[in-house]
C-alpha cells in the first residue's frame, strides 16, 4: 500500500523556501544531493513536537509553529548596524569572527595575522572548494534529528577552523553571530572546528541583535573534533532579541586524552533550545560542562545534553543552574550513557533551578544509563525559592530587597561561571549576568 502523507500549508511554504533558496546554497554536486537528503529527512518528521522524548519540554509546532524564509544577505546598513551590535559583546584580546544574518562579513572580522597552524575560513569557501570530504563533513546531519537536518540543508554560511598539531593560540576565537534583519526572517548557520592532537585553543560563541531587528529566528550548528592530547575551552553566550528564536545544536568527539571544558549562559530569545551531543571516542578523556539559564517574562530555554561514554577511563561532570522569574520556563535534560566497553567511567551530574515568582517553571530531567559495571556515575536534580532566613539577614543590614536577591542569585550560579577557565571570559559570563540582573531591577 503507498502511503502519501499530505504537506501543511506550512510544510509547502517551507518546501518553496528551500527551493528559492538553493540558489543562495554554496555548494554544487554531492553538496547540493547531500544537502536535499537532509531537507528531505526533515521533512518526514516536520517540526519536533511533545510526543518526541527529546523535545518534551519544547514543543517547537505549538512554541515556533513555522520555519520563516531566509533572511536576505546584509546590505551596507545592515552591515553598520551589526558593526555597533558586535562591538557590545566584543571580548578584549579575542580574534572576532562575525557573521551577519547567516553570511560571514569579513570587514567585520579580525582575520589579519593569524597564529601559526590556524587556518580560519569561511564555510561558503569551503563548500565552494575542491575539498569535497571537507565539505561534507561541515554539513554532517542528522535524520534523525529534524533541527540539525534543516540546518545542514539550509546553511549559507558560518565558519571552518582548522588547528594544526602541536598549535597553542595565543589568543580566543569569537564567533559572533548578529541578527540585523529588520523583518521577520530565518538565518542558518554551520561552523567546524579541528583542533589537532596537542593543541590548546579557546572558543567563544556569542548571539546578539543589531538595533531594529525583530522576531527572527537563528538556527546555528557546530561540529567540534578535538584530537588526542588536545583542549578546547568553550563558552557560549546567547543575547538574542526578547522575540527571537534560537535553535543550536553542537556535536562534539573526543580523541584519547583529550580535555573539554564548556559553559553557556541564555539570558535571550524568547524561544530557545541548545543540544550538545559529546562522544567519547578515545580513552582517558575529561569533560566539563557548565551552564546557567536567567530567564524573566515568558522565555522558554531548554539545555539539553547527551554525553555518550564508548571508552574506558573517562571522566565527566555536569553542573547546570537556572534562575527563572515571572512566567518563564526553564528545561534542562541530561543523559549520560556509559556502554559496555566503558569500563572505569567516572561521571556525575547535578542540575538546580531557582524560582523566583509563582509562576516560574523547572523541569529538570537527569538520566543514567549505564551498561558497564565497574563505573563511578551519579546524579541529582533540585528545585525551590530563595532562602528567606538568608534574604531576611541582608535586608536586617540594609540592603533593599532587590539588591539582596541579587546578591544572593550570583552565589547560586556562581558555581556553575566558577568553572570557565580564563579570568577573562569569566568575567564575560559575570559581566552578562550582572546586565540580567540590573535590567530585572
Amino acid at each position: 500500500m503507498n502511503v502519501v502523507v499530505a504537506k501543511t500549508e506550512t510544510g509547502r511554504a517551507l518546501s518553496d523556501a528551500f527551493a528559492v533558496a538553493r540558489e543562495r546554497l554554496p555548494g554544487k554536486g554531492a553538496i547540493a544531493e547531500q544537502r536535499r537528503q537532509a531537507f528531505e529527512a526533515y521533512e518526514r518528521a516536520g517540526l519536533p513536537h511533545r510526543r518526541i522524548e527529546d523535545w518534551k519540554y519544547t514543543d517547537l509546532r505549538a512554541l515556533m509553529r513555522e520555519v520563516l524564509p531566509l533572511a536576505p544577505a546584509p546590505d551596507a546598513a545592515a552591515l553598520t548596524r551589526a558593526a555597533t551590535a558586535a562591538k557590545s559583546v566584543a571580548i578584549a584580546g579575542a580574534r572576532r569572527v562575525v557573521l551577519v544574518d547567516g553570511v560571514f562579513a569579513p570587514s567585520l572580522s579580525d582575520l589579519a595575522g593569524l597564529d601559526k597552524g590556524l587556518n580560519i575560513r569561511s564555510l561558503r569557501e569551503v563548500l565552494e572548494g575542491a575539498d569535497t570530504a571537507l565539505a561534507a563533513e561541515a554539513l554532517t546531519s542528522d535524520a534523525a534529528n529534524p533541527m540539525i537536518a534543516l540546518n545542514g540543508a539550509m546553511a549559507t554560511d558560518g565558519v571552518v577552523v582548522d588547528i594544526v598539531e602541536g598549535t597553542v593560540l595565543s589568543q580566543p576565537i569569537q564567533i559572533v553571530h548578529i541578527a540585523s534583519a529588520q523583518a521577520p526572517a530565518a538565518m542558518f548557520t554551520r561552523s567546524l572546528v579541528r583542533l589537532g592532537r596537542d593543541t590548546v585553543a579557546t572558543l567563544v560563541e556569542s548571539y546578539a541583535a543589531a538595533d531594529g531587528a525583530k522576531a527572527y529566528q537563528a538556527h546555528d550548528g557546530l561540529v567540534v573534533s578535538i584530537g588526542d592530547n588536545a583542549r578546547l575551552d568553550h563558552v557560549r553566550v546567547v543575547e538574542d532579541a526578547l522575540d527571537a528564536f534560537n535553535i543550536s545544536s553542537a556535536n562534539v568527539s573526543l580523541g584519547a586524552h583529550a580535555h573539554f571544558n564548556t559553559f553557556g549562559l541564555t539570558s535571550g530569545a524568547s524561544v530557545s533550545r541548545y543540544q550538545l551531543t559529546i562522544a567519547f571516542a578515545g580513552q582517558g578523556s575529561k569533560v566539563e560542562t557548565n551552564g546557567v539559564n536567567l530567564l524573566n517574562g515568558k522565555q522558554h530555554a531548554d539545555t539539553t545534553l547527551f554525553m555518550d561514554h564508548a571508552v574506558p577511563h573517562c571522566d565527566s561532570r555536569e553542573i547546570f543552574r537556572a534562575v527563572v522569574d515571572d512566567r518563564a520556563h526553564s528545561v534542562f535534560q541530561g543523559r549520560i550513557i556509559v556502554r559496555p566497553d566503558a569500563q572505569k567511567t567516572d561521571a556525575k551530574m547535578m542540575t538546580r533551578a531557582l524560582l523566583l515568582s509563582d509562576e516560574a517553571e523547572a523541569d529538570n530531567k537527569p538520566e543514567l544509563e549505564i551498561f558497564a559495571d565497574d563505573v563511578t556515575c551519579g546524579h541529582g536534580a533540585t528545585t525551590g525559592a530563595l532562602d528567606e532566613s538568608l534574604l531576611f539577614y541582608l535586608r536586617a543590614r540594609g540592603l533593599p530587597e532587590k539588591d539582596a536577591q541579587a546578591l544572593l542569585i550570583q552565589a547560586f550560579v556562581g558555581e556553575a561561571i566558577e568553572q570557565i577557565a580564563s579570568d577573562e571570559l569569566r568575567e564575560f559570563a559575570i559581566l552578562t549576568a550582572q546586565r540580567w540582573l540590573e535590567a530585572r531591577a
